[in-house]
């Protein structure tokens, strides 16, 4: 045990929230599909959006009602490479993972597929649909908008939420390359991550309404919550570090993520726990490339093999030991945690035990 965290397998914790899953109302397969996107962030370290949202991005939001248990996936306009789809407030993680098929199906036939959602829910780890692409031999790319935590660059209002874009493409080495991160400096789950753990947040993360950098997590939390402080676009606050730059991408993926479905946008998006009729739905978009539409996949594979190596076997700053490209700290995590597990804090061993007792799955047992 290091620091109160308990490695756990993979397969424990994947039967185990695959059947939370089932307790709560899902069918089997839906079921399959949320856990195994939840599982597959964990695996290469992206924890604040794998486990650690069960409890209150899923297990309490299907309780209270405010995501709906059947997830009915709605095809309002189907054309040969495109498709809006309404998720009729399901589950997000099947919501993603079905668009992103569906994207992926008519990239295979016509060489492009691009899926608009709306009416979904927070869909995850982005890098997972990104990640369903590269097996298929195609580039993918997703983005969504999120309840709004950032405000823009000059502004103290919270409009734009966290707004991921992000991109996976294949390579020939043993792992691909995907830029799977937030518009912001930090995502609101990193935020939240920390006052678990309870550390203090690096300087330049939450910025309050006086424009001033916060670190105590919590406060931070509930702060950005309650319209007192938001998440900082990437660059940081003003225009000195280039904020205008996270603030310009976090709009692309806002509008891409409402305009072309016609769905719920900047505070038009709210969230409150408890009154589902107050629930404003997200959107996201995913777009699938067939690579054979312009080259041979072993071409491609190696042409961005060679760009990626080239960067990483570059000259060094001194005292530098390695360049990493993006993937490649996420492969490692991998192996490093394919035989370990996932590194299960101590608030998220509470939320296991407390998800077990009330669910009555008494079958499984825990090394805490």
């Amino acid at each position: 045990m290091e620091n109160g965290i308990t490695w756990v397998d993979f397969n424990t914790l994947n039967n185990f929230i695959t059947d939370v899953f089932k307790k709560m109302g899902l069918d089997n397969n839906d079921a399959e599909i949320a856990s195994d996107v939840l599982i597959s962030a964990n695996k290469v370290g992206m924890d604040s959006h794998g486990i650690d949202r069960l409890k209150t991005y899923y297990y309490d939001k299907l309780n209270s009602g405010i995501v709906n248990k059947e997830t009915n996936i709605e095809i309002i306009n189907n054309q040969l490479t495109t498709a809006v789809v309404d998720g009729h407030g399901g589950i997000g993680l099947v919501i993603g993972r079905k668009s992103m098929q569906l994207a992926i199906e008519k990239a295979k036939k016509y060489g492009l597929g691009m899926v608009a959602v709306r009416n979904s829910n927070h869909y995850g780890f982005a890098g997972y649909y990104a990640q369903m692409a590269i097996d298929n031999e195609m580039i993918g790319i997703t983005g969504t908008n999120t309840p709004p935590y950032v405000a823009p660059t000059f502004g103290i209002e919270n409009l734009l939420g966290t707004n991921p874009f992000t991109f996976g493409l294949p390579t020939d080495e043993d792992f691909p390359f995907i830029i799977d991160c937030a518009t912001t400096v930090t995502a609101l789950g990193k935020v939240q991550l920390y006052e678990k753990l309870n550390k203090d947040l690096p300087h330049g993360w939450v910025m309050d309404n006086s424009g001033k950098t916060m670190t105590d997590a919590k406060k931070a939390h509930h702060d950005i919550m309650n319209k007192k402080a938001s998440l900082l676009p990437l660059g940081g606050i003003g225009e000195e570090n280039a904020g205008y730059k996270g603030y310009g991408y976090s709009t692309v993926v806002e509008i891409l993520s409402a305009a072309l479905q016609e769905g719920d946008y900047l505070d038009k998006i709210v969230v409150k726990e408890k009154d589902k009729n107050s629930n404003k739905s997200i959107g996201h978009f995913f777009i699938a490339i067939n690579i054979r539409s312009f080259i041979e996949v072993d071409k491609f594979r190696h042409i961005a093999g060679n760009i990626v190596r080239g960067l990483r076997n570059s000259k060094k700053a001194p005292g530098v030991e390695r360049i990493y490209t993006a993937g490649e700290k996420e492969h490692l995590t991998w192996l490093e945690r394919k035989d370990k597990g996932v590194p299960v804090n101590k608030k998220m061993q509470e939320q296991i035990l407390i998800i077990k007792e009330e669910l009555g799955l008494k079958q499984y047992k825990f090394p805490f």
